[in-house]
C-alpha cells in the first residue's frame, strides 16, 4: 500500500511542479483525482500507468492525455510521462502562486523528472501564460524544457516544429510587457 501511495505522490509531483513560476502552493494539500479507461500498476517495477482519455484534476492543476505513466526509482525521484493521442496535443495547465495567472502548456510528449525537477514539453510544443482570462505570453517550438528550480525555460525550434506561421520551425514567443502597478 505504501508503494501504491508513492506512486500517486509522483503523479501530484508531475502536476506540482510545472509553469513559468512557482506552482500554486495549495494544490500540494489537494486531492488528487484521476480518471481514465484502464489503470496497471506495478508493484515490482514501481510504476502506474493510466490509459485512455486520462484527466487528472487537483486542486487548479488539470492534466489531460492519452496515457500518463508514473514511475519511482530506487532512490525516491519521481518521473512522469504523459502522450498525446495520434494527432492531438497532451495538456498541462496550473495556477502560478500569489497572482490571478495561469500557465498551460501542450505537446505530443509531456515528461516530468523530479530528480532534475523539470519539465519537459516534446513535439509541437506550446505554453501559454495567462493573466486572469487574457492570453499573456505565448511560445512555441519543438522542444520547451523549464527547470522549476532555476524558473528558467529553453525553447528550441527544429525542422520538425516547422508550421505555416513558422515554416522554417524557428521558435516563436509572444511576450508581453508586464502590466503597471496602480498609482497609489
Amino acid at each position: 500500500m505504501k508503494s501504491t501511495v508513492s506512486v500517486w505522490l509522483l503523479a501530484l509531483a508531475l502536476s506540482a511542479h510545472a509553469g513559468l513560476a512557482q506552482a500554486e502552493k495549495a494544490d500540494r494539500n489537494k486531492p488528487m483525482n484521476v480518471e481514465a479507461d484502464t489503470l496497471r500498476h506495478d508493484e515490482p517495477k514501481q510504476t502506474s500507468v493510466f490509459t485512455g482519455r486520462v484527466v487528472v484534476t487537483k486542486g487548479s492543476i488539470v492534466i489531460r492525455g492519452a496515457r500518463i505513466e508514473v514511475r519511482q526509482d530506487a532512490q525516491g525521484n519521481q518521473y512522469g510521462l504523459v502522450t498525446a493521442e495520434p494527432g492531438k496535443l497532451a495538456f498541462y495547465r496550473q495556477k502560478r502562486d500569489s497572482v490571478d495567472e495561469y500557465v498551460e502548456g501542450e505537446a505530443e510528449i509531456i515528461e516530468y523528472d523530479g530528480r532534475a525537477d523539470t519539465v519537459k514539453f516534446s513535439k509541437r510544443a506550446q505554453l501559454r501564460r495567462y493573466r486572469g482570462s487574457t492570453l499573456n505570453d505565448e511560445l512555441t517550438g519543438q522542444v520547451i524544457l523549464y527547470d522549476n528550480t532555476t524558473e528558467v525555460f529553453n525553447v528550441d525550434g527544429g525542422a520538425a516544429s516547422a508550421t505555416p506561421g513558422a515554416p522554417a520551425g524557428r521558435v516563436r514567443a509572444t511576450l508581453m510587457p508586464k502590466p503597471e502597478a496602480p498609482a497609489k
